[in-house]
């Protein structure tokens, strides 16, 4: 529902454009190939560490900065992302005849689904190698093949007791090497623990509080509105340190009671129903226009709330949560008008696999990284700096999404 939910599609670009008379369809292009764009700047942006000399606006600003590069744009822009899908998802099952039941069941199984690879991809970050008698290469490379036995989409071809016992030597992986593991930042190696969520964890948290509000909203979309206004003001409370450290309140998972990432998730919802509600109307104008308004709208609270607590994703400030909104509404717009209006999608069909096969693309650095330290391979210094590193880490990005193409057609896709 939220990574590799994709557009019924009937080109050969694999992106679906309407054209701007037709009926509104239960899914757009455009949120697809946003997602693949974004999926492409997020292994781009993580490639950044490998370089040197290169421009500062590209990278993450360190905590405590007021201000942010385009690196602390693309984990939000995702989790808007996820949020404009969530809605179309839970319409799709509730046609396959869904109860309301059967969808949280669901929403559960997938938040957990990120949740235990967040953890697993965290873990790798502090291990410790010789305590745990693996490598950081190993740990990943084992984490991502046992990710890939248990939640990939196996094909018809594959018999279910087959499925099932690959599905069942992927959760053997993980406890054992949850149950291997030793690691942490001092000098007594603890087991396994949550340092943080990661970046799949805390888009499974937004993904939780955001699917079940708009599930029990139902009809009554204002609820939604409310829910956004009240997770931006948990946001501005926590900024403004307004929420006590003894609190009861803490129960609640820092990503949900923190509020800036589910309001981010909640505004891709929010967006998704205004669609929805414009586009039967076949007037894609006024809907760009009120798109536009509101990235207006959200780019000047994001600068009114900006001298109070800064601009910061580390800091997951409420200017952050408002300006990026505004970005990846504007970014949206573009892509709807190129795409779904002018019917432009095919240009965006070579990186087609980065959108429909979004978890496989973002876990095969993982393994990417680890076949490099496994063959021991060393770049040139020249490759690692400056415009031809950026040129390096851009063609990186690119291959990840030509090998998850490469790996779907041989039957490898993962679906939670």
């Amino acid at each position: 529902m939220a990574l590799t939910q994709t557009t019924p599609v009937n080109n050969a670009s694999g992106f679906k454009p309407i054209a701007a008379t037709s009926v509104a369809p239960a899914r757009l292009a455009s949120i697809d190939i946003l997602r693949a764009i974004t999926m492409v700047l997020m292994i781009f942006v993580n490639d950044l560490w490998s370089l040197k000399h290169i421009p500062a606006w590209l990278e993450h600003v360190p905590r405590g900065v007021d201000g942010m590069g385009l690196a602390d744009t693309v984990f939000p822009a995702f989790l808007f992302i996820v949020g404009m899908s969530i809605p179309l998802a839970i319409a799709n099952r509730k046609k396959k005849g869904d109860r309301t039941f059967t969808l949280v069941g669901h929403i559960a199984a997938r938040t957990l689904a990120l949740l235990v690879m967040g953890l697993f991809l965290v873990n790798g970050e502090y291990i410790q190698e010789t305590a745990t008698g693996l490598s950081r290469t190993g740990w990943y490379s084992l984490s991502c093949l046992a990710f890939i036995l248990i939640w990939n989409m196996y094909p018809v071809t594959v018999k279910p007791g087959v499925a099932r016992l690959l599905q069942a030597i992927g959760v053997g992986i993980l406890l054992t090497l949850a149950f291997m593991y030793r690691g942490g930042e001092g000098d007594e190696a603890g087991q396994f623990a949550t340092y943080w969520w990661g970046i799949l964890g805390l888009i499974g948290w937004s993904y939780l509080a955001s699917a079940l509000t708009t599930l029990f909203a139902g009809r009554q979309y204002f609820l939604i509105g409310v829910a956004w206004v009240l997770f931006c003001g948990l946001s501005m409370a926590s900024s403004a340190k307004l929420i006590p450290a003894d609190s009861f309140l803490n129960i609640i998972p820092n990503p949900i009671l923190g509020g800036t990432l589910v309001a981010i998730t909640l505004g891709g919802v929010i967006i998704t129903l205004l669609i929805q509600h414009f586009r039967p109307q076949n007037n894609s104008g006024r809907l760009l226009l009120v798109l536009g308004g509101v990235a207006v709208g959200l780019m000047a609270l994001g600068f009114y709330t900006r001298p109070y607590w800064g601009i910061a994703k580390l800091g997951a400030t409420p200017a952050w949560l408002f300006i990026c909104s505004a970005l990846t509404i504007l970014a949206f717009m573009a892509i709807y008008w190129l795409a779904d209006i002018k019917g432009k999608a095919h240009w965006f069909s070579f990186i087609k696999p980065a959108g429909t096969d979004t978890l496989l693309c973002y876990l095969l650095p993982y393994l990417a990284y680890a076949a490099v330290n496994l063959l021991n391979i060393h770049w040139p210094a020249w490759m690692l700096t400056g415009g031809v590193g950026l040129l390096k880490s851009f063609l990186f990005a690119l291959g990840c999404v030509g090998v998850t193409g490469l790996l779907s057609r041989l039957g490898i896709r993962l679906k939670l």
